[in-house]
C-alpha cells in the first residue's frame, strides 16, 4: 500500500504541477481585486433603451456595487461615471484585466454555472488526495513522520488563526 501510494502521489504531483501554478498565479491576482492593480481603463459610451428606469441603472450597465452619487437636472452622476437620462446616453469608464487575467480569474472562481467547474473539482479532490497520500510516504513513528505531523499542526493552527485575523 505504502509503494502504491508513493507511486500515485509522484505522478499526480507531477500532473498538478502544471495546475498548481496556474491556480498560484491566479489566487495572487486575485488577492490585489481590490486595488486594481493588473487593470486598465476603458471609456464606454452606451445608450440604453428608453424604458430603462434610474432604479435599473446599475443592472442595465453592468456595474457591481452601482449607486448613485447626485443627480444634476437630466444628469446622474455615479462613482465610474454619468448617465443623462433624457437622451438615454450612459458615459463611463471600468477597469479590466487583460484578457489572460481575466481568464485565470474565471478559472478560479468558476462556479457550478461554468465548464471549469469540473477542473475545479477535480483539482479540489486531487489537492485533497495529496493530503491524505503524504501520510503514506513515511512509515509512522520515524523520525521524518513525527516531524511531518509537527508542520502539519503548526499548518492547521496558523490556518485556523489567520481566519480570525
Amino acid at each position: 500500500m505504502n509503494k502504491k501510494m508513493r507511486i500515485y502521489h509522484r505522478y499526480l504531483g507531477f500532473f498538478l504541477a502544471g495546475i498548481m501554478a496556474v491556480y498560484a498565479l491566479s489566487g495572487i491576482v486575485l488577492i490585489f481585486r481590490e486595488t486594481k492593480v493588473f487593470t486598465y481603463e476603458t471609456q464606454i459610451e452606451k445608450t440604453l433603451p428608453n424604458t430603462t428606469t434610474i432604479d435599473e441603472l446599475g443592472k442595465a450597465l453592468g456595474l457591481k456595487r452601482f449607486k448613485i452619487e447626485k443627480t444634476d437636472g437630466d444628469l446622474v452622476y455615479f462613482k465610474e461615471g454619468t448617465y443623462n437620462s433624457l437622451t438615454h446616453e450612459a458615459k463611463y469608464e471600468v477597469k479590466e484585466y487583460p484578457i489572460i487575467l481575466d481568464k485565470l480569474n474565471k478559472l478560479h472562481k468558476a462556479t457550478t454555472g461554468s465548464p471549469l467547474f469540473f477542473l475545479n473539482i477535480f483539482f479540489g479532490l486531487a489537492l485533497l488526495f495529496f493530503v491524505i497520500s503524504t501520510f503514506w510516504m513515511f512509515l509512522p513513528g520515524t523520525k521524518i513522520f513525527k516531524k511531518g505531523m509537527y508542520f502539519t499542526i503548526g499548518g492547521i493552527i496558523l490556518t485556523v488563526l489567520m481566519l480570525f485575523v
